[in-house]
């Protein structure tokens, strides 16, 4: 009888547990599962291995609690005295063992399948910097820039008046969007230029760090057309939280009309650079550069952020001589988070950005900078 009630309590206690358990896994939220081979391995893997300790925990927790309720001093029961026992040791020293082998076996197939990065029929290099993402489709010959959307940008800055939960995507939207066929091996080739970033879309199954002096590998094979989004998963300064990544899978055919329509707009961006710009077109243009560059170190009304981020607003350097502050906009500024626009930005953009910044918020300098006097100064 004293048996039966024991086998009772047990089973009554397991019961709970598993009810219990089961309710968290209801209401919680598992791990999506992907869109590329390798992201669904590393899903099936993770229920795999979820499954295993869930059973593990159910099983100790019952033998647990059964114990303590069934066993407590005041029902009478005294403490065991005994040291060891060679059988039991045995049996759960080997029984772990055995679990842990049935778990690595799928575990390091699927990082060797995550490591093997030959036979791609794209290559895609992505370079970290604070705080935006470059983009080169090297078989294409494509780049780009990719930055905090907007609206987004605006909804964060501090006392903008804008309700972030109205902003559609808010913080997961980018200007420019990283768009790649479905249905072809990409791999991603993955460097920063200043800091350590981490380039991460969970869909895609995988993160891979961005260092300074070093290209990481990884690839991905998207099987469904979609948008897919990410962030930098390390932290890589104040606006860590402000470098999106957007991914957009199409067809091939819609991809092949990308690729043309973007070697078009390059070709028509170096025409720009070397006409004449009116006033208003740059002012028009380097508003747009300003908030996408500049407006998240400097504030969007140029009143910056003292004293890490300097205003524009009557700055002396931004008012005075333009050789001075065209070098600086061009080659930063050392031992400061001020870096040098170079070879981030065209020469249009640069001059559009400078004309904005010394007639914006009363730097009313009057006058314009042509795209062909950045260039002039940059080869000279």
């Amino acid at each position: 009888m004293k048996r039966t009630n024991e086998l009772i309590v047990g089973l009554a206690v397991m019961a709970v547990i598993i009810v219990i358990t089961w309710g968290l896994f209801a209401v919680g939220e598992n791990m999506p599962r992907g869109v590329t081979p390798f992201s669904q391995d590393v899903y099936q893997l993770h229920n795999t291995v979820l499954g295993i300790v869930t059973v593990i925990g159910v099983l100790v927790f019952t033998a647990m609690f059964t114990s303590i309720y069934l066993h407590r001093k005041s029902r009478g029961h005294e403490a065991a005295k005994f040291t060891h026992s060679t059988k039991a040791e045995i049996v759960w020293t080997a029984i772990p063992i055995l679990i842990l082998v049935v778990m690595a076996v799928p575990a390091t197939r699927v990082l060797i399948d995550m490591e093997q990065t030959g036979g791609a029929e794209m290559n895609i290099k992505v370079t970290g910097y604070q705080w935006l993402w470059k983009y080169d489709y090297i078989e294409d010959g494509v780049s780009f820039y990719s930055a905090l959307e907007r609206q987004s940008n605006a909804a964060r800055q501090i006392g903008s008046g804008i309700n972030p939960r109205e902003v559609e995507n808010y913080l997961l939207e980018v200007d420019r969007r990283l768009v790649v066929p479905v249905n072809t091996r990409i791999r991603f080739l993955l460097t920063a230029d200043d800091v350590i970033h981490s380039w991460w879309v969970p869909e895609l199954g995988w993160k891979r760090d961005a260092i300074p002096g070093m290209v990481n590998e990884a690839w991905t094979y998207i099987m469904e057309e979609g948008v897919y989004r990410g962030q930098c998963a390390e932290l890589c300064g104040k606006d860590h939280g402000f470098m999106p990544i957007v991914v957009e899978a199409v067809s091939r055919e819609a991809y092949d009309a990308w690729v043309a329509e973007q070697r078009g707009e390059m070709a028509a961006a170096a025409h720009d650079s070397a006409r004449l710009w009116t006033r208003e077109e740059l002012m028009d243009h380097g508003a747009n550069i300003y908030q996408a560059q500049c407006a998240a170190c400097h504030q969007a009304d140029g009143s910056g952020l003292e004293p890490a981020f300097p205003a524009l607003a009557g700055n002396d350097i931004t008012t005075g001589t333009l050789e001075d502050y065209l070098k600086l906009v061009l080659d930063g500024r050392d031992g400061t988070a001020m870096a040098g626009f170079r070879d981030r930005l065209r020469p249009q953009d640069i001059a559009a950005a400078l004309t904005y910044t010394r007639n914006a918020w009363g730097n009313e300098t009057g006058d314009t900078v042509q795209p062909s006097a950045v260039a002039e100064f940059d080869q000279g």
